[in-house]
This record gives structure tokens, sequence and C-alpha cells, in this order.
């Protein structure tokens, strides 16, 4: 069905007007992916963050000693910040590449559907884990 809408959309379509269309479409990808390295990168650092000092700190101190705090935010907070805003980056791209697509299939309808946003789902799920490990300090 997919397969007859699009045919008969590039039946209509001028070549220059596909061709824009398919730059469009591939602009809206790479700005998903944009995003997705973005969040990627908050992720891994603030998971990396969190990790370290739990490490350096586990060699200093008993695992029976509650930790002092001598600041106001501490590494396991950093880290779940950093997380946090990696996630809010992650959800705030998939909105507008899922707004833009739709504007675009309402004035051209049989534009194949987006396989960056899987991507961008996958790696939501993994900081979602990170997230959950760094709260409850796996």
């Amino acid at each position: 069905m997919a397969e007859q809408a699009a045919g008969k959309t590039a039946e209509i379509l001028p070549l220059t007007t596909r061709l824009a269309l398919e730059r469009t479409r591939g602009a809206y990808e790479r700005t998903l992916m944009a995003w997705v390295r973005t969040g990627t990168s908050l992720i891994t650092f603030g998971f990396a963050v969190y990790k370290f000092f739990q490490l350096e700190t586990a060699g200093t101190v008993s695992k029976t000693a509650p930790l002092v705090k001598t600041s106001l935010i501490g590494p396991r907070e950093f880290g779940l910040v950093l997380i946090g805003i990696g996630l809010l980056t992650l959800l705030i791209g998939t909105f507008e590449h899922g707004r833009d697509l739709r504007a675009l299939h309402r004035d051209y309808p049989g534009m194949p559907p987006s396989g960056t946003r899987l991507i961008a789902i996958l790696i939501g799920l993994l900081g979602l884990l990170a997230f959950v490990g760094v709260v409850y300090r796996f």
C-alpha cells in the first residue's frame, strides 16, 4: 500500500521536486542523528563520571562506611544530571523529527518511515538503564 502511494507520488511530482523531498527528508534524518550523537555523548559521559568516582572511592573507603560529601553536588548527582540531560536531548530530538516528518508526509504522502527514530529509541532505552543504574547504585 505504501509502495503504491509512493509510486503515485513519484509519478505526479516532477523530478526536481522529488529530489528536493529526498534531500529534505535526508536532512531531517541527519538532524535526528546529531541529536542522538549529542544525547549519547551526555549519557556516556555522565555514566563514566559516576563509575570513575565510584571505583576511585572504592579503593580508599570501606564499603560499609558512608561516603562523606564535602560539596553540594557529588559525582553521582553530576552523573545523574548529565544522563538526564542526555535523555531529554533524545526526547526533544525525536519529537522534533516526528513533527517534521508528519508535516512533510501531510504535504507529500508516500514518504517511507524513519529508521533513525528506532536508533533514537534504542539509545534512549540504554540511557534509561544507565539512569536507573546510577539511581540504585549498580
